[in-house]
């Protein structure tokens, strides 16, 4: 191997011009071909994960924006192996979903083949970037030697019930030796609500079949019936993610809430460690509120309000029971079980059509609407549990069936949707906390009239009431205390093809009911069968249905349904530690060593979805002890988004669009104009290419066009918008570094701001970037090609510029401030470049840090140095010397009168005495006093010196 890398290297020394499409490919291939970034579970170096968000391989490619989060995660990887840590930087693909998916229905191509092909491009992409990954360790969801060990995590899932005692999952088997011994009185689980107490005579009294059917109450992925949005245009259950403003994001089709059987998953059961285990990473404050707020924790009481004339009640969770006096009206979910059944029949047709209207909105959609008043009466009472008054009952969405009990008690003088509400349908609003805002300070009010009818409460705090009617309502067995989350159980199930078949079969019992039962271990991987279309079948299955044979070998029918997206992401970080083991997800000693990731970098879009849903597997995975630590990412950063500079043309409105005209950005004004996106590869510096235009958008010409220019030139409009496709505003950073090189690109993206914020990206801003590089060849050789280096002694101004360099830097680096490092950088090359200094000593150092930034001229100029034997990557990071960091000199600006007239250099040991002899004896100072005295020479140390004449 070594005598490999020398003969790549040998002709290096010999290139004195920069030339970044040869370099960038050499070093590249050099990565490649001697595995560089290729990292063992075993060293004696320390140990750092460092992890990107893996992409969904879509076939549009990588555009600009997307690199930027790898680009950061790659300099940080680069910097820490440099540091002397033993890295693990992997990359991998969640290449399962619905995109390749409904390529397939319009093309009748196989999503395996559109996928491997996507993932071939994004590889190529990639790699011209110059990560530094370890592709040995690479991994694809939808390889049946990955969604294998999805599918064994299911199964253990399905194998485990969460136990309120131990605050953990168990096997299940533990608690059948439960039932066994005691029945389930004693059994402190996360179960179906509808959970019958039974003995363990009576348990022990049952059939197999009647004990396998209790424990599916328990186990952590069930079978249930759940309001889901779903889309008939594509066939599918979607995600919220995957719905906006009523319709599917992919394909704009129509999406409906529709109560459907489907798998899902406890993860309520971790809601309150998932809060507590906020309090021990190391995240940003609004990632985690929005977490905190999705889980949503609140204190309060289940109430039950009797229904009039019938014997059912609806229990409603409420955190201000002392409020529970001015109920005057109550809602229910358009969804909720007893809809159907309180409604009277005078109110049934009005019922049905809001039911209906109700369906063709998503869930986050009717979470987020603040403003819309709507809603239908039932027909139907409840009684006051305290006061016995009647209060109507009415459905409104804004009020869903899988949050609390789908019921809420309306108190219009204490909420302001419920006030809404109120005054929309002209119901009363009762005065019932005239001081509610100001009680918590009034710990000793004692006010008459704060609450009507509540002798039970009169003159107690808030807090205090609260406390003494949870106590009176338990006592009169009309509600109970409760904590409640707003997180709900996850819908595990898709009705699409392109996902991991769940390791399921279904018997039919006794009763004629389907019961779920899992396939061995050594049936697995469960992989997709072949079927002739990606579509439902005729009857309406999932396209699973049309696979021929497609039944578990005892003969049983295998489930239809497939995983959502999300499972395979769930876990994916531990098998990049081990991702070619054939008998576990990973092994124990890898597990051991990695433990958990170290930085994990990725878009803000997954707070509430991957992220929950990842650290809940994670905490799972713990409890049957398969993993060693219990929060999957010890740092979490979230990239800001590179958006996208659009440009417009203006076509005058009411002209011929035979013979379109199109108006410069400077003369717009004097016309009625449209705005047209057009595409930015073709506008340079604002200016448009015509030519390229007419044949970019044929669309837009019948015959001919009209350009009204300025100066000869066509001047574009501009806006900052999301990178987009549909704005023609996506830049390939394929010609980015087809023109400029990656090393420039990295720089560029890293430059443009803050890495957690967004910024709008600028092509024509580039240049000063490629400049930059150029300039930092030019340390090493002169205009004519000459190599300059010299090795010789550092001055002291070189060592001053080098280090306060190298402290800035490796600040910056670590505050992942990586925006005012590239500035260091530029303003060392400058500094180094004014000193007219080509040292060796000197330019080694630069070289290791930058080189995580601009790797493949940092490897390049290694070279040139005369390092033949390994690369840059590993060279040891630089270290600053304090004594060089430390100016002994300051340079005062000199202000008369408040203006600055003049600067001098003064040494820091320099007396303030001293320092005003010396600015009045300044000739510059002298000529802008004009001969006056002055009145007071003000010496800030440090600062700066006034003169007031």
């Amino acid at each position: 191997m070594d005598i490999e890398i020398i003969k790549i290297k040998s002709s290096i020394c010999i290139m004195s011009e920069y030339n970044h499409k040869e370099i960038e490919k050499k070093w590249q291939q050099f990565w490649d071909q001697n595995q560089v970034f290729k990292v063992n579970n075993e060293s004696d170096l320390p140990k750092y994960y460092v992890l990107d968000m893996f992409p969904y391989p879509s076939g549009a490619g990588l555009h600009v924006g997307h690199p930027l989060g790898y680009i950061a995660s790659d300099i940080y990887s680069r910097y820490k192996r440099q540091k002397g840590f033993n890295v693990l930087h992997p990359m991998g693909f969640d290449s399962f979903g619905l995109p390749a998916e409904q390529y397939a229905i319009q093309t009748g191509q196989h999503p395996a083949v559109t996928t491997r092909d996507n993932i071939a491009r994004y590889i190529d992409q990639l790699k011209n970037l110059g990560f530094s990954y370890d592709w040995s360790r690479e991994v694809r969801t939808s390889e049946p030697s990955y969604y294998r060990w999805t599918q064994w995590i299911f199964k253990c899932l399905f194998d485990s019930w969460y136990n309120i005692a131990s605050d953990k999952a168990e096997g299940i088997d533990s608690l059948i030796a439960e039932f066994e011994k005691n029945g389930n009185i004693e059994v402190k689980a996360v179960c179906d609500e509808d959970t019958p107490i039974f003995t363990a005579s009576q348990w022990n009294s049952w059939s197999d079949e009647d004990r396998y059917r209790m424990t599916l109450k328990y186990r952590l992925t069930y079978v249930a019936d759940a309001t889901v949005n779903w889309c008939p245009g594509l066939g599918s259950v979607l995600s919220n993610d995957e719905v906006k403003d009523g319709v599917s994001e992919r394909g704009g089709f129509p999406v409906v809430q529709k109560l459907m059987r489907q798998w899902m998953m406890r993860i309520s059961s971790y809601a309150q460690r998932l809060l507590d285990g906020l309090d021990t990473v190391d995240w940003s404050d609004s990632l985690k509120e929005q977490q905190r707020n999705w889980i949503g924790r609140s204190v309060g009481a289940l109430v039950k309000f009797q229904l009039e004339g019938l014997d059912q009640h609806i229990e409603v969770f409420t955190t201000r029971v002392d409020t529970i006096y001015g109920v005057s009206f109550m809602v229910i979910a358009p969804e909720h079980e007893l809809v159907e059944q309180i409604t009277t029949d005078s109110q049934k047709e009005e019922i049905g059509a809001y039911i209906e209207m109700t369906k063709k909105r998503s869930e986050r959609d009717r979470m987020s609407d603040v403003k819309t008043v709507s809603g239908a009466f039932t027909g139907a009472y409840v009684l006051n549990p305290l006061s016995q008054e009647r209060v109507p009952v009415y459905i409104a969405d804004y009020v869903l069936a899988g949050y609390g009990t789908g019921a809420v008690m309306a108190v219009p003088s204490g909420d302001q949707r419920d006030w809404n509400f109120a005054k929309h349908f002209d119901l009363p609003i009762v005065p019932i906390l005239d001081a509610q805002k100001n009680i918590e300070k009034e710990a000793d009010s004692t006010k008459e009239g704060q609450y009507i009818n509540s002798g039970i409460i009169d003159g107690l705090t808030f807090a205090e009431a609260n406390e003494k009617l949870i106590a009176y309502i338990e006592d009169q067995g009309i509600g109970k205390g409760k904590i409640n989350y707003r997180i709900r159980d996850a819908v595990f199930g898709r009705q699409r093809y392109w996902g991991e078949p769940v390791p399921v079969y279904y018997k039919t019992d006794s009763q004629g009911q389907a019961l779920p039962y899992l396939i061995d271990d050594a049936e697995l991987p469960l992989n997709l069968p072949a079927i002739d279309k990606y579509l439902p079948t005729e009857t309406g299955e999932p396209p699973l249905g049309r696979a021929e044979g497609w039944g578990h070998e005892s003969g049983h029918p295998y489930e239809l349904s497939t995983m959502p997206g999300w499972a395979g992401s769930s876990w994916y970080w531990y098998r990049y530690m081990d991702p070619q083991n054939d008998e576990a997800f990973a092994s124990k000693e890898a597990i051991d060593y990695w433990k958990a990731v170290d930085l994990y970098i990725g878009g803000t879009e997954h707070a509430t979805g991957h992220l929950l849903y990842s650290r809940f597997w994670n905490k799972f995975l713990k409890d049957r002890g398969y993993v060693s630590e219990e929060e999957p990412f010890k740092k979490l950063i979230n990239q800001g988004m590179i958006q996208g500079r659009s440009n417009f043309v203006y076509r005058v409105k009411n002209a011929d669009l035979t013979h379109p005209i199109f108006v410069s950005a400077g003369l717009k004004s004097q016309y009625e104009v449209t705005a047209l996106h057009v595409d930015v590869n073709i506008v340079e510096n604002d200016v448009l290419n015509v030519d390229k235009f007419k044949a970019s958008r044929p669309d837009l010409f019948a015959e001919k066009a009209e350009f009204i220019l300025e100066d000869g030139k066509y001047i574009c409009g501009t806006e900052v918008e999301k990178m987009s496709k549909s704005k023609f505003n996506v830049v390939n950073p394929d010609d980015i570094i087809a023109r400029y090189g990656a090393d420039t690109l990295r720089l560029y993206e890293m430059f443009l701001g803050p890495l957690e914020q967004a910024k709008p990206w600028n092509t024509n801003g580039i240049d000063g970037t490629y400049r930059f590089i150029k300039k930092l060849w030019r340390l090493f050789y002169n205009d004519n090609g000459q190599y300059v280096v010299e090795d010789k002694p550092a001055t002291e101004a070189e060592l001053k510029v080098l280090h306060k360099t190298i402290k800035k830097v490796e600040g910056d680096i670590e505050n992942f401030s990586f925006n005012t490092a590239v500035s260091a950088f530029m303003v060392c090359v400058n500094d180094l470049g004014g000193l007219k200094s080509h040292n060796k000593g000197i330019l080694e150092q630069l070289v290791i840090l930058i080189s995580a930034y601009a790797p493949h001229i940092a490897e390049e100029l290694w070279t040139v140095l005369g390092h033949e034997a390994g690369t840059v990557s590993s060279a040891p990071y630089p270290v600053w010397e304090q004594k060089y960091v430390v100016d002994a000199v300051f340079e005062y600006p000199v202000q008369i009168n408040g203006k600055v007239r003049a600067t001098m250099p003064f040494a820091l040991d320099t007396s303030v005495a001293d320092i005003q002899a010396e600015v009045l004896a300044n000739e510059t100072v002298l000529k802008w006093m004009e001969g006056k005295p002055a009145k007071k020479v003000i010496v800030v140390p440090k600062r700066i010196v006034n003169v007031v004449i």
